[in-house]
């Protein structure tokens, strides 16, 4: 028998979640695909601005145009098939007149994607596929951490103190959108009147930023860590000592990640609004702050495991 973890799947898990995580799954591993081709295709244009002569020039910017082409071709599936969650997510948020979390991460991929593939089409302007292919396939892979850890802990009765957790982070997370989404707004302004040629990147990078998977993971990631050190000691059976020493750790661990993803967000989004980060640095620091909340989440499971096999084997008949 598997070695259950923060992500085993729910032994009742219905078909309708089964069905959501192997098509989450292929998106992921599509969007990882063509990222490693968008990013291999954007290297020449990482050379343009050396010293070198008119002949190798010319031959660059060919090349170039070229790769760019090449790249808006592989990144309209990506947008189209990989995105779709994105898209559908924030369809329906709005259309029930409120913001949901996909509102930022889909303005993030119009404002890159859109004017790329129309600099592209003329031949003028910079280009952001590398940045759209790496954001796409880092939030799929931080969306499918997050669903696993909420179909590991689906269909568990939550005390309280948990539910309260759960709404707390979903009302910490909708809050840090829409002020991210009216900082973007007024920051990309302000870059537009000064500086209009980084409007775009700034703007890009303060919606990636935005997106607030490691703030939503946080609880069902420790939840679910609560869990798997549950059944790796005895089913789930655990005595009122256990299970009270196992609560508060996961409360730790919930705030920790909490607390830990927020200041994260909080350390960025200056270094960002002054146009020090990229919109693929943004990409990146996205996906290593959720990874950070599975890995502290992780955490738990260590030493409560072994505090609570030990007891459980002294307690065992000789």
């Amino acid at each position: 028998m598997r070695t259950p973890s923060l992500f085993t799947p729910p032994p009742d898990m219905s078909d309708a979640m089964r069905h959501e995580r192997r098509h989450m799954l292929a998106r992921t591993g599509l969007a990882w695909l063509v990222m490693m081709q968008v990013m291999m295709l954007a290297f020449p244009g990482y050379l343009r601005h050396g010293v070198r002569a008119p002949d190798a020039q010319q031959s660059l910017e060919q090349a170039i145009v070229l790769m760019n082409w090449l790249s808006l071709i592989l990144c309209v599936p990506l947008v189209l098939y990989c995105a779709w969650p994105v898209w559908r997510g924030a369809w329906r948020t709005l259309s029930q007149r409120r913001i949901g979390m996909d509102v930022p991460v889909a303005l993030g991929i119009l404002a890159a994607f859109v004017p790329s593939a129309v600099a592209t089409w003329h031949d003028a302007g910079e280009v952001y596929f590398d940045s759209v292919s790496m954001f796409v396939a880092f939030l799929l892979t931080a969306r499918f951490l997050e669903t696993c850890a909420r179909q590991a802990v689906s269909g568990l009765p939550h005390a309280g103190r948990d539910a309260d957790l759960l709404r707390s982070a979903d009302r910490l997370a909708f809050w840090f959108v829409c002020v991210q989404i009216a900082l973007a707004a007024l920051v990309g302004l302000y870059w537009w009147h000064t500086q209009p040629g980084q409007a775009l990147a700034v703007t890009v990078a303060l919606l990636v930023m935005s997106c607030p998977c490691a703030l939503s993971m946080s609880v069902p990631a420790a939840l679910a860590a609560r869990h798997a050190v549950r059944l790796r000691a005895g089913g789930g059976a655990d005595d009122g000592a256990d299970s009270a020493v196992l609560d508060q750790a996961m409360r730790r661990v919930a705030r920790q990640n909490l607390g830990g993803s927020l200041a994260w967000h909080l350390l960025m989004v200056p270094l960002a609004a002054c146009g020090w980060v990229q919109p693929w640095v943004a990409a990146i620091t996205m996906l290593l702050s959720s990874l950070a909340v599975a890995a502290n989440a992780w955490r738990l499971t260590r030493p409560a495991v072994s505090a609570m096999a030990r007891r459980r084997t002294a307690a065992q008949p000789v």
